[in-house]
């Protein structure tokens, strides 16, 4: 046995074991340990010299000063502000246990004046909240919460493994205690049983029953705490849910039952109180799991990312926090060790493992100028590599942010599922209370209306509703995310349900993207530096083709002037005075340079791309390129169309190139020579005519339509502003990824539909048979979970035909 020791603030004495040992010191709990440190810190230390051994009260719930959440350290590492001037965090609500919890919370803070939007995510407690700070501070909506029976913590994925093992110890000891005193309830219960059939004294029946009730005390009132505390504050705000559902039925059978065993009349039913505190425990407790196991993807990525980093500096390895690292520092990773930020090899050479972000199992080669991805893995490599992006901007931590923003979002159809699941709770309570009435009043029996009444009560589940949409959304969520498919919102899987027309830009998405120069006409004499300077001004692929072909060591990147990126015609800029022009044949007609005939100048273009080059005032240079389709492009569009979903394509190239690459990979209508005003235009058509349009692209040029599409999807390596408009991000480019998508949202939004199906049906079937008298509270209270555990399994279907990568 441990010996005992005195709290250093309290001096209450407990065993040593249970102690907080800080330094020399022991408390009791953390609200001593913190009071003892605030009386240090203030200069008060002599107060344990004037109160002596005198034992004292210790905190019995010590909550942080919500002013903390004020501060400025606070906000730098917890809230942002967003692209509309918003304040913004993430948070964990402790003491949330069902659907009905969350929506309290979003309702009690979205009527505060300054909250913009409050979206909880059921699944792991994590809200976030946008609010005007001018208007309202951050600790007024931490009071808000508690003052409804809640608390909040800074979202860290650090700490959450923490929380939910505290949650989970807290469940396993009233479960403890509920499955003990169930069991031998159920005994006394045989008993009872027994001499019902065979005679039974009424003085041993009353024995019995105490006992019962001695067992079905603590079950209700310790192991069924959880659901009278969430009725309380749901009375308390005005509102019904699930709790006060368990806590009326449960509380009602447990009063009338210690009212038969005082007067010895009728049945009690102490064996059915703790059968429904029990069962509906174990139920949350299950789902709890489940919901863990389907939300972990978030906390997994959160981990993948370094607290510190290797920085060089003056010849020097130093050891860095992430958030020091500045653009352009020079970075080490050894292999084994997981890259920070993004960047581009300097020096060393090696594989990088990419399938956490991309879904690409393959190892990827990297050398000398080659980028890196924050997130992947060095399998073999020693590498230097300079800094492109720091941490606020790097991929893995806008993928966190992008997961994390989409967890938080709902979809329509569970803003419907909310909004019925608002009402059940007190419908199912009017339902009741008829059934009591109606029950009583023809066979005129309080016990047989009363136990009638109990039954339509528990056996309602207004949890298996809520839940119909966020799990099987969380579970899509993940799949995609595995997949390097990552949507902003999850809203946006239901918009790509419904989706019918596919529309596809060529460069990039169809293709490779790395167009290579096949033909080479020179008219005239020129500095190549000059071409290699002005296409080193563009991203556009074909000029990076056109870069990757003329490079030479002995070329120099020129300063130029007045340099201008021409949408769908190419660049210019001048150099001594001197105009430089580079891009396609409607460049050269806006300019009035194709009237030199012996320069073969195409209007209508041909099978490849074609890139001019005019300095001075004259056409010195013409290319053709070819950029290939990507490997998996025919049979993923193919997979796509199988889907009854219209594919086109959109691009600014001429018609023939345009058609030659819509033929091999199986297009059937293209649309060339478009400016980006005129894909936005095109996808305005399309809307026009009824369709619902997701837009693919990865170019500046696509950001109009991106924007205008009702789903704009970017690919991973496309430019940062076509990322930053778009709605899906896909990581590794593939037109599989494309695919997957379209797949795992349909099947997505139909489980979802499915789920809301069996709620619905469970109730409109149960809760009839239970008014009718066929159901006992038992089975009203295992229903009540089955029920719910069916829509979690059912949303765990998403995930066959998907492996695991």
């Amino acid at each position: 046995m441990s010996d005992k020791v005195s709290c250093t603030h309290c001096h209450l004495e407990f065993n040593q074991d249970v102690m907080i040992v800080d330094g020399e010191h022991y408390f009791c709990c953390k609200g001593c340990q913190g009071v003892y440190h605030l009386l240090k810190d203030q200069g008060l230390g002599n107060f344990y010299e004037k109160v002596g051994n005198t034992a004292l009260t210790p905190p019995t719930q010590q909550y942080e000063d919500s002013a903390n959440f004020n501060s400025p350290a606070f906000y730098d590492k917890f809230v942002s502000v967003n692209k509309d001037g918003f304040s913004e965090v993430s948070l964990i609500i402790e003491g949330i246990h069902c659907a009905a919890c969350v929506w309290l919370n979003e309702k009690a803070l979205h009527k505060m004046e300054g909250v913009i939007s409050a979206d909880i995510n059921y699944t792991n407690n994590k809200a976030k909240i946008v609010w005007v700070d001018d208007v309202l501070k951050l600790s007024s909506i931490i009071d808000m919460i508690r003052a409804i029976g809640y608390n909040a913590f800074p979202y860290d994925a650090s700490l959450q493994e923490l929380r939910a093992n505290k949650e989970r110890k807290d469940y396993y000891l009233r479960m403890a205690v509920a499955i003990f005193s169930t069991m031998n309830v159920m005994w006394i219960a045989v008993a009872q049983y027994a001499g019902y059939f065979t005679g039974i004294t009424q003085d041993i029946k009353t024995i019995l029953n105490i006992a019962e009730g001695v067992l079905a005390t603590p079950v209700l009132f310790y192991s069924g705490w959880i659901f009278f505390r969430g009725a309380y504050f749901s009375v308390k705000t005005k509102a019904v849910n699930m709790d006060i559902l368990v806590a009326t039925g449960a509380s009602l059978t447990y009063i009338y039952s210690i009212y038969i065993t005082l007067f010895e009349r009728g049945e009690a039913y102490f064996d059915s109180v703790t059968m429904i505190i029990t069962f509906v425990l174990i139920g949350k407790f299950l789902e709890i799991l489940s919901k863990k196991s389907v939300a972990d993807t978030l906390d997994i990525m959160s981990n993948h990312i370094p607290s510190s980093i290797k920085v060089i500096e003056d010849g020097k390895i130093v050891s860095k926090n992430i958030n020091d690292v500045k653009v352009s520092d020079i970075i080490a990773v050894g292999s084994g060790e997981r890259v920070a930020l993004d960047g581009e090899v300097v020096s060393g050479e090696g594989n990088f493992d990419e399938s956490n972000l991309t879904g690409e199992s393959e190892p990827i080669y990297k050398q000398n100028g080659d980028k890196i991805i924050s997130g992947t893995i060095s399998i073999d490599a020693d590498i230097k590599y300079r800094a492109t992006k720091d941490f606020a901007h790097s991929t893995l931590s806008n993928l966190v942010s992008l997961l994390e923003g989409a967890m938080s979002n709902k979809p329509r159809i569970q803003q419907l599922a909310n909004t019925l699941s608002e009402y059940f709770s007190a419908i199912i309570l009017v339902f009741a209370f008829i059934t009591f009435v109606v029950w009583w009043m023809w066979p005129h029996s309080f016990e047989t209306s009363f136990m009638v009444g109990i039954s339509v009560i528990v056996i309602a589940c207004p949890c298996a509703l809520a839940l119909a949409t966020p799990v099987a959304t969380l579970v899509g969520l993940g799949i995609a995310s595995k997949r390097g498919i990552l949507f902003k919102q999850a809203a946006q899987l239901e918009t790509m349900a419904k989706a019918t027309t596919l529309v596809l830009d060529k460069t990039g998405t169809i293709t490779q993207g790395k167009p290579k120069v096949v033909k080479e006409h020179i008219y005239d004499e020129f500095d190549t530096s000059l071409l290699y300077s002005l296409v080193q001004n563009s991203k556009h692929p074909i000029a990076k083709g056109i870069a990757e072909f003329i490079y030479e060591e002995n070329l120099h990147n020129l300063e130029l002037e007045a340099v201008k990126q021409l949408p769908a015609l190419g660049i210019s800029a001048t150099c001594n005075d001197k105009k430089l022009l580079g891009g396609n044949v409607k460049l050269m007609q806006t300019e009035g340079l194709c009237q030199d005939t012996t320069l073969h100048v195409d209007a209508s273009g041909g099978e490849h791309s074609e890139f001019y080059f005019a300095y001075d005032g004259k056409i010195v240079a013409k290319y053709e390129l070819f950029d290939t389709p990507k490997e998996d492009a025919a049979e993923s569009i193919k997979a796509i169309k199988s889907q009854g979903i219209e594919v086109i394509m959109l691009t600014g190239d001429h018609k023939k190139s345009a058609l030659k690459i819509a033929e091999q990979v199986g297009i059937d209508r293209v649309e060339a020579e478009l400016t980006p005003d005129g894909k936005s235009s095109y996808v305005n058509e399309l809307h026009k005519s009824g369709k619902v349009v997701v837009m693919a692209g990865d170019g500046v040029n696509d950001i109009l339509a991106l924007a205008t599409a009702d789903i704009g999807i970017a690919m991973g390596s496309g430019s940062d502003i076509a990322i930053d408009v778009s709605d899906v991000v896909l990581l590794n480019n593939s037109l599989k990824s494309l695919n997957d998508a379209f797949k795992i949202s349909r099947k997505t939004y139909y489980l979802i539909k499915q789920n809301l199906a069996i709620s619905l049906l469970y109730n409109a079937i149960t809760i009839p048979l239970a008014m009718a008298g066929y159901i006992i509270p038992l089975i009203a209270a295992i229903s009540m979970s089955f029920s719910s555990l069916l829509v979690v399994g059912n949303s765990m279907r998403i995930r066959l035909g998907f492996k695991d990568k």
